[in-house]
């Protein structure tokens, strides 16, 4: 059976891929994401999404618990006015970018990396007979969306900012939750916006030799369940 593991922490990530029927595990990485920003110099939200989503990849394939399974690392990065916004973590923060979010548009980035553990000679452990080889691939893509935010009042940003969803995600906001509440629409894929594009999924999973529909669980899923 081939494994997939999510190394992130992101509920709504999980979330997205049980709604999906895809099977998968979660193994969160210990990744210092300023470090390795500072450690690289990426400065560009594009790249950075990307820089970050392979550095998590990667640390959890480097782990025991990976071995013989496929590792997707994701991060998403927004983009606003030529400005990398990652999560605000404080209710200051928040309420300054959703001042100036309001009533107009930017870009979420969500860099995907895939990393192939699986035996690349398919002479793997006795545990796993039969295992298909591996590919030992080690790719990545970004999907980027436009984001179209509808006029809030200072009243509206700041019961946003009580409910605590913003101060944790990426620009400040999220579609799948309260925040959907405030977002006109949407250019481009969806799940990017999520935090992880399915599609994009798929395709990295077709250039690693796996289909997608080998990770169906046979239906969609409620994970609450």
């Amino acid at each position: 059976m081939t494994r997939l593991i999510l190394a992130s922490q992101s509920p709504a990530r999980t979330k997205l891929l049980s709604y999906a029927g895809i099977r998968h595990e979660v193994l969160v990485s210990d990744v210092d994401e300023d470090a390795v920003q500072a450690r690289y110099g990426v400065t560009d939200p594009h790249d950075t999404a990307l820089l970050l989503a392979r550095a998590k990849a990667e640390a959890v394939a480097s782990l025991p618990e990976a071995e013989g399974a496929l590792v997707l690392g994701c991060d998403s990065v927004f983009e606003f006015d030529g400005e990398a916004h990652g999560k605000p973590y404080t209710a200051e923060v928040a309420r300054e970018r959703m001042l100036r979010m309001s009533g107009s548009m930017g870009v979420l980035h969500t860099g995907h990396w895939l990393v192939d553990c699986r035996d690349t000679d398919g002479d793997g452990p006795a545990e796993r007979p039969g295992e298909r080889p591996g590919t030992g691939a080690t790719l990545g893509h970004v999907t980027s969306a436009e984001v179209h935010f509808m006029e809030m009042s200072a009243g509206e940003i700041d019961a946003y900012i009580a409910t605590g969803e913003p101060l944790q995600c990426a620009g400040s906001f999220t579609i799948d939750g309260y925040g959907g509440a405030f977002i006109r629409k949407v250019n481009g894929d969806p799940h990017t916006v999520v935090g992880l594009s399915i599609s994009t999924l798929r395709g990295l999973l077709g250039q690693a030799q796996v289909g997608i529909t080998e990770l169906w669980t046979g239906g969609a899923a409620d994970p609450a369940v």
